[in-house]
């Protein structure tokens, strides 16, 4: 028996830049073409100046009941893809295909009618995407239900606000029963209560057997539902792979150079400072040396930092003020390496920062070197920054930032001690309820 849901072999996509003489691949962009013509002064077409592969070569196979996350930079091909294997647009050249019936959630919201009711855009657009009408009319009130929009159903979709519509369009899309799902980046969009119902019910899909594609940013979602990950780039796959390690290796490549990790001053006399201290460097580095690979929230990663002492017998510590991108402090550490006095010369203190601590985010952070432990003679705000990123797979159904400056994990215990006698009326009214 075959269990191959989805093969693609030798998939290419060409598009043509700025120009008219192009294969349409929609009504509408053949309506659109047609009036340019029209009111164009000389009615001559114009001619192609470039054109660009979306996709190139693109080769896979997904087995049924297989959970599969894409990801790649904006343009990297991804969208491309999922258009090309929902039938929305044609390869130019290749073949893509899909043995099952489709569910595709790629712009949630296509096909409503302003005018429309939103009772009346479900129907429309339930039959749009491929659902019966026994089904829609079965799965109405879950439909509404998740869309939380019980009150306004009967009203013009086009005087509901932009979180509602979207609610309604996904919730429509999500009752579909495919056997494949294909989901492009449906959920940067709404709050964070609804994204968590969204990526549960994909959660729910995936569980159910059946086949996923899944395209996100999000790598936390990526890492928690996929086991296999496809990383595009340029409309080229890049690495076919497990999931943990394609995306360790893509965010290592994707925070490469964005981030300062150190700052160095050979010179004494430029260095930052005064004649008392001045900085030689500082420094953020993970712990196992391993200078490719990102900082993620279990990472233990340390601070360096090397200073000039120029006065003889002074007796100096370093203390760290870390901030948030929001400029809030997460917390202050110093060295107090028991006060001694220190001879003249370069030294360097390090701070060792343990895994399971921050959360996710860039940080940044301010060094003061303190004498006599009470008066701060120098501050400086480094330029040195750093990402913590969080791609821990999770349990539940919500993969989105949880609040606070730190994320520390913590042993909880949870234990039994008996039924009060008070409560069994209470049970006993709970258990006939439901």
């Amino acid at each position: 028996m075959n269990d191959i849901a989805i093969r693609v072999e030798k998939l290419s996509k060409q598009y043509s830049i700025g120009t008219s003489k192009y294969r349409n691949d929609t009504l509408r962009d053949q309506l659109a073409d047609g009036l340019k013509y029209l009111f164009r002064r000389n009615r001559q077409p114009r001619q192609c100046e470039e054109s660009f592969w979306a996709l190139k070569d693109v080769s896979f196979e997904i087995k049924q009941g297989e959970i599969v996350g894409i990801i790649g930079h904006n343009g990297a091909g991804k969208s491309t893809l999922l258009k090309i294997l929902s039938r929305i647009t044609e390869p130019t050249v290749g073949v893509g295909e899909i043995y099952g019936r489709v569910g595709s959630l790629l712009e949630v919201g296509t096909g409503f009618h302003p005018d429309l009711t939103g009772r009346e855009n479900i129907y429309l657009n339930g039959a749009i995407i491929g659902m019966k009408k026994d089904e829609i009319r079965r799965c109405f009130d879950s439909i509404v239900a998740f869309a939380e929009i019980d009150k306004f159903v009967d009203m013009p979709v086009k005087r509901y606000s932009s979180g509602m519509y979207v609610r309604l369009g996904f919730s429509v899309a999500a009752h579909l029963e495919p056997e494949i799902l294909l989901v492009d980046e449906v959920l940067s969009v709404g709050d964070a209560a609804f994204q968590k119902k969204c990526l549960g019910k994909i959660d729910d899909a995936a569980k159910g057997g059946r086949t996923v594609i899944f395209i996100s940013h999000n790598m936390t979602a990526i890492n928690s539902l996929c086991k296999r990950v496809i990383w595009v780039n340029s409309g080229e796959i890049v690495e076919d792979g497990p999931s943990t390690e394609i995306v360790t290796r893509y965010l290592a490549k994707s925070v490469k150079g964005m981030d300062l990790c150190e700052e160095v001053w050979d010179d004494v006399g430029g260095a930052p400072g005064n004649d008392m201290v001045r900085f030689h460097s500082v420094r953020v580095r993970r712990q196992d040396g391993r200078l490719s690979d990102p900082l993620t929230m279990q990472t233990p990663f340390q601070v360096e930092v090397e200073c000039w002492n120029l006065v003889p017998g002074a007796r100096l510590h370093i203390t760290l003020h870390l901030y948030t991108t929001e400029g809030v402090i997460a917390f202050t550490t110093a060295s107090l390496n028991g006060n001694h006095p220190m001879p003249a010369g370069l030294f360097r203190s390090v701070c060792s920062f343990p895994g399971d601590l921050l959360n996710s985010g860039p940080h940044r952070f301010v060094v003061l070197v303190v004498k006599d432990a009470s008066s701060v003679i120098y501050s400086h705000e480094s330029r040195v920054s750093f990402d913590i990123l969080d791609v821990r797979e999770r349990q539940g159904a919500y993969f989105g930032r949880e609040p606070g400056v730190v994320q520390p994990v913590l042993k909880w215990t949870t234990e039994y001690l008996g039924e009060d006698q008070e409560l069994k009326p209470l049970v006993r009214n709970v258990r006939q309820a439901f």
